[in-house]
């Protein structure tokens, strides 16, 4: 897409510097993911860049999907985050803040799926406000023993909670920083991130949006003695931990991605144009047809990208 063919080579060239002492810190290509549970059907990927892949870099990306509990009651949560540009070991950083996460979710299942399913909102956006902040707080950490500044030894952290339940539609994001949330409705793209505001400006209803203070309210972990209460702002250099839940309706499909993706996707109509027309269908790709979509080029964007689509049946 765009005026001219993009700069790099649509295919992989140059494999990242293997250290023969740890190739568990290798990091694969591309990544897919996919699922389907009662009336909504998942669809990830997550790939290195262009320059990336010109450059031997490994992907900075981090992609995790994973399902907690069984049954009606399990609970879908699909985790992003992107480590710091030009900064060694960033897709470490990236991988640890996703599994972190995941850790603090899956610990917390059964209290967060209750509250989905009776549209607790203010549980929900303070006690994930304080489990992202926990998890935040061991990147500080982190970085305070290896001796580096806590502003390259972070990453952007974008989350979906997804209900397992056929009767719940209700759809969580939460993260900090970079990326982008999006809603393909009737064949047009809603940006469900609107700059300077807290409310949804188009679609349907929205419970709500933004880094408000946290309720005073006990904490989703049961036993919160074991760590200090986070700073109300996780990661101040990426900027405030924003919420919405929102609910979906059938036909609808919401895209979360990281800032590679989400660039391109505000920024070149003609790629908007063409992932509405292969994304709006009610059936959902394959994962070979949405990887082909998701690393569709865009002159000047060359990053990483990791997307995640959920349909509704």
């Amino acid at each position: 897409m765009g005026d001219e063919p993009p700069t790099y080579e649509a295919e992989p060239t140059t494999l990242p510097v293997a250290d023969p002492e740890d190739l568990r810190d290798l990091v694969p290509d591309t990544v897919l993911e996919g699922a389907r549970y009662g009336t909504l059907t998942l669809r990830a990927a997550s790939l290195r860049g262009d320059a990336a892949r010109y450059r031997g870099e490994p992907r900075r990306d981090a992609l995790l999907a994973v399902r907690f509990g069984t049954g009606d009651s399990a609970l879908i949560l699909i985790a992003v985050a992107t480590g710091q540009r030009a900064v060694p070991g960033a897709h470490r950083v990236a991988r640890e803040l996703c599994e972190w996460i995941a850790g603090a979710v899956g610990s917390n299942q059964q209290r967060l799926t209750e509250d989905i399913h009776t549209a607790n909102r203010g549980a929900l956006s303070s006690g994930l406000n304080r489990l992202t902040g926990r998890a935040y707080g061991r990147l500080r950490a982190g970085a305070t023993v290896r001796g580096l500044a806590p502003a390259d030894h972070t990453a952007s952290l974008r989350c979906l909670l997804l209900p397992a339940h056929p009767a719940c539609r209700t759809r969580v994001f939460f993260g900090v920083g970079d990326g982008g949330l999006f809603r393909l409705r009737d064949g047009v793209w809603q940006d469900l991130e609107p700059e300077g505001g807290e409310r949804d400006t188009v679609g349907g209803p929205v419970l709500g949006y933004g880094g408000r203070p946290p309720v005073q309210r006990p904490s989703h972990d049961p036993n919160p003695s074991r760590e200090p209460n986070p700073a109300p702002d996780p990661a101040p250099a990426h900027g405030p931990f924003r919420f919405r839940a929102s609910v979906a309706r059938p036909g609808d499909t919401l895209l979360l991605c990281s800032a590679g993706l989400a660039d391109p996707l505000r920024g070149e109509a003609a790629l908007a144009g063409r992932l509405a027309e292969r994304w709006g269908t009610a059936e959902p790709p394959g994962l070979a047809a949405f990887l082909a979509d998701a690393q569709t080029g865009v002159k000047g964007y060359a990053d990483d990208r990791t997307a995640a689509a959920v349909w509704e049946a």
